[in-house]
């Protein structure tokens, strides 16, 4: 099957077919974070589904699920590309405050060409990406609640950073090399079936707002707002609603019950 680019556009909100602008990349970007969450309950559950179209458009598009970032930016690249853009996929190295080496390549993002200018695009990254695409020359951009930009390193590396807590902070680090589809489905099958993958053991869901960002790992769920955190533990019986409601996801009773049964 082709890409249902109708209706993916009817998933994010979007009226219309938007052409290849930087106010329509904009909108497409914020619009997609806004309704397709961030999620790994499949692979926590151990059923991790595929990368083609089909398949992610049958998940995150059809039947209402979020994903993590190969799915996430593999449809958005799709999207984009049947919307006219130039875009190129890219291979991350996270750069969590706590890693005290080198991480593998696990993470995707896309290149994307638009009005002479090459930007950053990443709806993958869950509550710390950024919301809207980031200039690759180094320029800031000023976001709803933070700002962003790539810096460079030596060896031809980008870093996305982001203004945390009144200091620069590393997300990620990656080359502006091209990487190819056969590349993200090695990365994904190690990300969602290895024993020790982080998305293998824990659960976790997210979502980016214009100013608010939830985040739901394990059983703790926080909101960001303003700056400041609020968090709380999450009993049986709220976990449903949670996802359901706040999260926008659907999802039948047994996985609600599936989620649960490997919750501590």
């Amino acid at each position: 099957m082709g890409f249902e680019l109708q209706a993916y556009l009817e998933r994010i909100g979007c009226d219309g077919v938007p052409g290849p602008s930087l106010a329509a990349l904009d909108d497409v970007h914020a619009r997609h974070l806004d309704r397709i969450p961030f999620e790994n309950i499949d692979v926590f559950l151990g059923r991790p589904g595929g990368l083609d179209p089909e398949s992610l458009q049958a998940r995150l598009v059809r039947a209402g699920r979020g994903g993590y970032c190969f799915e996430q930016n593999t449809l958005f690249a799709t999207a984009l590309r049947a919307l006219g853009f130039a875009v190129e996929t890219l291979e991350a190295r996270v750069r969590p405050p706590e890693a005290t080496a080198p991480l593998p390549r696990t993470h995707m993002l896309l290149r994307v060409e638009v009005e002479g200018r090459a930007y950053l695009a990443d709806v993958g990254f869950g509550g710390d990406g950024p919301r809207l695409p980031v200039p690759l020359d180094g320029t800031p951009r000023e976001q709803p609640d933070g700002v962003y930009r790539v810096g460079r390193e030596g060896g031809g590396v980008c870093v996305l950073r982001d203004r945390h807590a009144g200091a620069w902070r590393d997300l990620y680090a990656f080359t502006l090399t091209p990487a190819l589809t056969v590349d993200f489905e090695v990365a994904h099958h190690y990300t969602a079936t290895h024993p020790e993958s982080v998305f293998v053991r824990n659960l976790t869901v997210q979502r980016r707002g214009a100013r608010e960002r939830h985040v739901l790992r394990g059983r703790r769920y926080a909101v960001e707002r303003d700056g400041g955190e609020t968090a709380r533990e999450i009993a049986d019986g709220d976990l449903g609603p949670l996802l359901q409601g706040t999260f926008g996801l659907r999802l039948a009773p047994d996985v609600i019950r599936g989620i649960l049964s490997r919750l501590p």
